[in-house]
């Protein structure tokens, strides 16, 4: 009997997946090409990080896609599956700073802004292609010739080109808020980029004198010390008995010359610490949106590089633990340290580093329902200006849509830039190369802009939320 007609006892899924995928893409039966007289349907694939590996998620989810694509073959409608993968912005830039600082001691700022996105290319193109091979292993029926990437450069413009409908659209705006900044990749993380870790800490529970009352004290607890310096307010609840009598007295801020007021906000949990928090807008997300309702001062005390600013006085140019550290043992020695206790509490990391949440100038995304009430505000010289530039998107929402400082995706990375510079009128202008052609601001005089690229690169081209529309606008142009 034949060999191919014999059945062996036990199945080899290895040989067999195999001999009939290669069988299957040899004769293009998962390709598609338009056909205008059929019923069109297609999906276009949640791209997988390139840094990553399939996990039973993706076994899942794209079962599910190549049942429903292979179905509709079946029913002869006009059937597309649009592959892709991701580029995993900082998790690939990680991985190639690593590579460039264990192979050559070197950073991204000594290989220069193109030849590192150079570099990103050739990882890519060596590793790229595994995390395709595991998708093929699992037998779905993508048309592979549309492959794409999300920093080709087609998604590149359509990342591009979403960004000046937008800033068109007046919903990108630069405004300063709290960002969760990594001081090691130097860069802003979203909220669902942080990965939130319980880590065994303390509670420093610190006495603040009331000016003008000899020996009275307000005790705060604390988990960071070291923001302490950059506190512009105390804050207690006004439905508690115990502080009541001290709303909208001073107190001497501890190791500076600065007073700081004692005010009442709902917000202020009665139960945790002494019930009295301290207040620093530029360093905490919760801290800041009491700030602006309470018109506190930001301070920031803690720089980009997670070293101590000016601000932070005596302790200026210390590490920012290394000044925690300094603070708390002159505290002490001062009688200003009431006491310690162990406290675990969770903590941004971003790679094992904790995140630095920090006052930044980012940019943001402005809801559609706040849109008018802004727009009269600039025309009456009191907003900011809009800046197309990379930058941390938020909803600008008040009320219980989401919480006032509701991430909705942070967009920015290294590559490659965003079109936008900052004119010689210091207005910021749109990028002239992004079609269809849009002049640039002219300046202040009237003439010709000096446009200048404004330092913050990109590393991302499409996102997740760009991915699809990217893959159309792709489409559109072919």
């Amino acid at each position: 009997m034949a060999e191919e007609h014999n059945i062996p006892k036990v199945y080899d899924p290895a040989s067999v997946e195999k001999k009939w995928y290669k069988y299957w893409e040899e004769h293009r039966y998962f390709h598609a090409e338009v056909e205008a007289d059929k019923k069109p349907f297609s999906i276009v694939i949640p791209p997988p990080n390139i840094t990553g590996q399939l996990h039973m998620g993706h076994a899942l989810d794209n079962t599910l896609q190549d049942i429903l694509i292979r179905w509709h073959r079946m029913m002869g409608d006009n059937t597309l599956w649009m592959p892709g993968y991701d580029h995993a912005g900082l998790a690939t830039q990680i991985k190639v700073e690593e590579v460039l600082k264990k192979e050559e001691g070197k950073t991204r700022y000594d290989l220069g802004r193109e030849e590192f996105i150079k570099r990103v290319w050739e990882w890519k193109d060596k590793y790229g292609d595994r995390i395709i091979e595991q998708l093929k292993s699992l037998g779905v029926s993508c048309d592979w010739e549309r492959k794409r990437f999300t920093m080709d450069e087609g998604c590149s413009q359509a990342v591009r080109e979403v960004f000046v409908s937008l800033y068109e659209k007046g919903l990108i705006y630069q405004g300063s808020r709290i960002t969760n900044w990594c001081v090691n990749c130097n860069t802003a993380l979203s909220d669902i980029e942080v990965e939130h870790e319980d880590d065994a800490g303390n509670l420093w529970y610190v006495r603040y004198p009331v000016v003008g009352e000899m020996e009275t004290y307000l005790t705060i607890a604390t988990t960071r010390p070291e923001t302490m310096l950059g506190d512009t307010a105390v804050a207690v609840n006004p439905e508690d008995p115990r502080y009541g009598h001290l709303v909208g007295k001073m107190l001497q801020l501890p190791l500076t010359e600065r007073q700081i007021p004692i005010i009442a906000d709902s917000y202020v949990d009665l139960e945790f610490g002494t019930g009295a928090v301290k207040i620093t807008p530029a360093h905490d997300p919760n801290d800041f949106e009491m700030g602006m309702r309470h018109n506190l001062e930001s301070i920031v005390v803690i720089g980009m590089d997670g070293y101590m600013t000016e601000e932070a006085g005596k302790f200026a140019g210390q590490e920012r633990y290394e000044c925690r550290k300094n603070l708390v043992h002159e505290l002490q020695e001062k009688g200003y340290l009431v006491k310690i206790e162990e406290h675990n509490h969770a903590v941004g990391h971003c790679q094992r580093v904790p995140v630095c949440p920090l006052r930044g100038g980012q940019r943001h995304m402005r809801h559609p329902a706040v849109r008018r009430y802004t727009g009269q505000r600039r025309q009456q010289g009191r907003g900011n200006g809009f800046a197309l530039v990379a930058g941390q998107l938020h909803q600008n929402i008040r009320g219980n849509i989401l919480p006032p400082h509701g991430v909705v995706r942070a967009v920015r990375r290294k590559v490659p830039q965003l079109p936008a510079g900052r004119c010689r009128g210091a207005c910021f202008t749109l990028d002239q190369e992004i079609p269809p052609v849009r002049r640039p601001l002219q300046t202040d005089d009237g003439g010709d802009p000096l446009i200048q690229r404004l330092p913050r690169p990109l590393l991302a081209g499409a996102t997740p939320a760009v991915w699809a529309a990217g893959i159309l606008y792709i489409q559109r142009c072919i």
